[in-house]
């Protein structure tokens, strides 16, 4: 249960804490924030600087949140200051955190090396090194996770007069009960950090929180809000049921908070829409700032619109008739392009094309009938046109339907199947090889590869051979005779002239030379006198029976 608010404002002694309470100074919070003009992190140069809505915690020239403006704060201010705490001890003030070059240093430490430990173990992009964007993302966490609204009664700008006290009540019991402020130290024994429960060794850097016993210590990168996992600034949390949150987060598990104006609602009555809690007067629309509540309205980008504004801002204007496509009004599209449901018309006769197959045309729709009628290529096979998705086969600058993409002499469907072009004509591959493959001479079949030409005829390799023992020609010697060819060494045993003297074939192969006297014949080398085997080549002979002699050897044999 939450304790009940007291409006005497006391120190409470945490329980086994070696650090003071804090105590809240004379004069209340004090807070230095600047938004007016800055520039906004997410518009850029798009944003000519913040310029506050009336109500909204947004930027009334682009929008965008509040947070998302680079807001600082005024002069160097510490999260005592902004609470409205005062230091119980001046020794608990520690070092300037400029000396050591930093926005900000946890309080009560004076050892810079201390001091470094600490920011070694936090996420380098958190850590508020004097101009980092450590030390504006600190400035971006003061303002969100210690909302000024929540802090000061000066800073609630939508806070009924009868709800004042109720605020105060909540502003002192969660200072009293849940509000404090963190501080390190050494482990003083192992212990498991109370986030991550992963072990802390005995003499290592930890957080540790006066509204915990001593026993409950952090990992510095662990001292983060329960609600959204934030480390938390300045080491400023709440406690509730045991847990550590930033004020935000503990004060929405409280109170509810608006979604418009950003500050907690204390009123019983308030709107809730969107999953969001509101103001009943803030619930409004996201342009013209109109209430919303018993109203109609549409949500775009996470934000309400009443039913014209949304209709000026974000509705299509029709391509037909070029007005308004209302919520109230079927929006249909194609590509860029917008129609009423009833303007979704063909160009050419006009029937709906709702629900049915289109086709567009240099801005324009068409039923299928007309398109294809007007713009519909046709089929090279038959002249019909094609079809919205109508499967259709191209080669070239040609195209088929699918079942007219065929062989023109089997009228076989080719598919996906290999085919051959010949001229205007198609064919498969069988029928293309039937009628125009080259074919051996001998067997009659396609010769696919590797075969001769003899005398302007093509053979297959295997096919060309010797017409009287069949071994194959290719690469060999041959010659023909009527027209068939033969190997030499058959062509010479069945129709070359016999040499008188050695009796063998004078083949006439490669060009050899031969003699012939009347009915005989002689190889070159073979006509020689019988007798004393001189070459008679060129040279007179005389005849004895069947030799032949040189006159010489002829006149011995007659003397």
């Amino acid at each position: 249960m939450t304790p009940s608010p007291t409006k005497e404002l006391q120190s409470a002694s945490p329980t086994i804490s070696r650090r003071p309470r804090e105590e809240f100074a004379e004069k209340g919070a004090i807070i230095r924030e600047v938004e007016d003009g800055v520039r906004c992190e997410q518009c850029k140069s798009d944003c000519p600087g913040f310029a506050a809505h009336d109500w909204r915690k947004t930027c009334q020239s682009c929008k965008c949140p509040r947070e998302a403006h680079a807001i600082y704060q005024q002069q160097t201010t510490n999260v005592h200051e902004r609470l409205g705490f005062k230091l119980v001890s001046p020794a608990d003030s520690g070092v300037e955190a400029r000396d050591l070059g930093f926005t900000w240093v946890p309080p009560g430490v004076r050892a810079s090396s201390r001091i470094n430990r600490y920011f070694e173990q936090l996420p380098e992009e958190v850590v508020p090194r004097l101009g980092s964007e450590g030390a504006c993302s600190r400035e971006r966490q003061i303002s969100y996770q210690l909302p000024k609204q929540d802090l000061s009664l000066e800073h609630c700008k939508h806070l009924e007069v009868q709800h004042e006290a109720s605020f105060e009540d909540f502003v002192t019991a969660r200072n009293e009960i849940a509000l404090d402020i963190a501080y390190i130290k050494d482990a003083p024994y192992d212990e498991h950090c109370a986030h991550c429960d992963n072990e802390i060794a005995t003499g290592e850097l930890v957080v540790a929180a006066p509204k915990f016993v001593e026993s409950v210590m952090w990992h510095p990168k662990c001292f983060t809000c329960s609600t959204c996992n934030s480390l938390l600034v300045d080491l400023t949390y709440c406690v509730h049921d045991d847990k550590v949150y930033c004020e935000r987060h503990y004060a929405e598990m409280l109170k509810p908070r608006c979604a418009g104006c950003d500050e907690l609602i204390f009123s019983g009555e308030y709107t809730k829409a969107m999953d969001k809690d509101w103001h009943s007067g803030h619930f409004c629309c996201w342009q013209c700032d109109e209430s919303l509540t018993g109203q109609r309205y549409v949500i775009r980008d996470d934000h309400p619109y009443c039913i014209k504004c949304y209709e000026n801002v974000f509705a299509n204007t029709c391509e037909e008739c070029n007005k308004i496509i209302g919520i109230d009004s079927k929006d249909l599209s194609y590509k860029d392009k917008h129609w009423h449901e009833a303007c979704f018309l063909c160009f050419k006769c006009h029937l709906s094309l709702v629900d049915k197959q289109f086709g567009a045309k240099a801005d324009k729709i068409y039923c299928g009938n007309c398109y294809d009628a007007q713009f519909a290529s046709r089929c090279d096979g038959c002249g019909e046109v094609f079809r919205a998705g109508t499967k259709k086969m191209e080669y070239k600058t040609r195209q088929w339907h699918e079942n007219c993409f065929c062989c023109c002499v089997c009228k076989t469907a080719i598919g996906t199947k290999s085919f051959i072009p010949r001229e205007q004509e198609i064919y498969c591959a069988g029928c293309y090889e039937e009628k125009f493959a080259t074919r051996c001479i001998k067997c009659n079949k396609v010769i696919t590869s590797g075969g001769v030409t003899y005398k302007n005829e093509p053979w297959h390799r295997e096919c060309f051979t010797c017409t009287h023992c069949n071994i194959t020609l290719a690469g060999q010697r041959f010659t023909s005779r009527d027209e068939k060819p033969y190997c030499a060494e058959c062509f010479g045993e069945l129709f070359a002239k016999r040499c008188t003297a050695c009796v063998k074939p004078i083949t006439g192969i490669g060009g050899t030379r031969f003699i012939s006297f009347e009915d005989r014949h002689w190889h070159h080398d073979c006509f020689v006198c019988a007798s004393c085997k001189a070459s008679l080549v060129g040279r007179g002979f005389i005849t004895d029976g069947p030799d032949i002699l040189c006159p010489d050897c002829a006149k011995q044999k007659l003397m």
